[in-house]
């Protein structure tokens, strides 16, 4: 990532925040045993992966994230395609259906999935799929429904039939609309993991958040909190690195002609 001023404010802003939340617990202004210093929690967190074997808890819960978000990924940006208008008469069809489904709350969901599939990984995996498929696949459709008319017009002539002007021109046009559906997804995923695993689970960082609860472990809490925003904050930056290289190249083919008439 290059570092600019942008980078340098954001840092900046964080460094601030840490210090403020430092000094307002140290000088009790707010009671340290709701909100520990931010020094406490760091040690906290150190000794949690060396004593407690955190990382397990982190690996368990970032399969289950990652699973539900590739499938999401695999099921939304299709049916974004179908939905978008390229496929018209798919679209008419299943487009009600669809509008309904994805209306349906994400916590009813689950309690309805631990009737069929039980309190397994299954039931945490589909209702994370469930909950991301949405922003991929309507940004999906948003994207194909908003493309430029004059690319697309330029694409046609130079002869393309239309399964090609869908691979060389449809999707890298649309490739900004559809990252941006599955950066909001990745954050949706571990939004939903958490809520899963402290709804029914015995394992993984949702589980250890409810698990300190109860404990009245308010250390920990905070700890395992900042390792899940470290893991959103992660995953956001492993995909915009994706989508920075991806788009460009895709970009580059698409305004300089990409053997169109191959």
């Amino acid at each position: 990532m290059k570092f600019n001023k942008d980078t340098f404010y954001k840092f900046l802003v964080l460094f601030i925040f840490v210090i403020v939340w430092e000094i307002v617990s140290r000088s009790k202004l707010v009671n340290p045993l709701f909100i520990p210093p931010f020094s406490t929690v760091v040690v906290t967190l150190w000794n949690m992966f060396v004593s407690e074997n955190l990382i397990l808890s982190v690996a368990i819960s970032v399969e289950r994230a990652l699973l539900g978000f590739i499938i999401s990924i695999i099921i939304g940006i299709p049916l974004g395609f179908f939905l978008g208008g390229w496929f018209s008469k798919l679209e008419l069809i299943a487009e009600p259906v669809i509008e309904i489904f994805s209306q349906v709350n994400p916590f009813i969901l689950f309690h309805v999935a631990l009737l069929f599939l039980g309190i397994g990984e299954i039931t945490k995996v589909v209702v994370i799929a469930w909950t991301c498929i949405w922003p991929i696949m309507f940004n999906t459709i948003y994207g194909i429904r908003n493309m430029d008319s004059l690319i697309l017009k330029a694409a046609r002539g130079f002869g393309l039939k239309r399964w090609k002007l869908f691979y060389k021109v449809v999707i890298p046009s649309i490739l900004p609309s559809v990252f941006v559906g599955i950066r909001i997804s990745a954050g949706y995923s571990f939004f939903m993991l958490i809520a899963a695993e402290m709804m029914g689970a015995s394992s993984g960082l949702g589980w250890l958040i409810l698990n300190n609860q109860e404990n009245y472990a308010i250390n920990k809490i905070f700890a395992v909190a900042i390792v899940i925003a470290i893991l959103g904050l992660f995953v956001d930056i492993i995909i915009k690195f994706i989508e920075s290289k991806l788009i460009v190249n895709k970009n580059e083919e698409v305004f300089n002609g990409i053997n169109l008439s191959i």
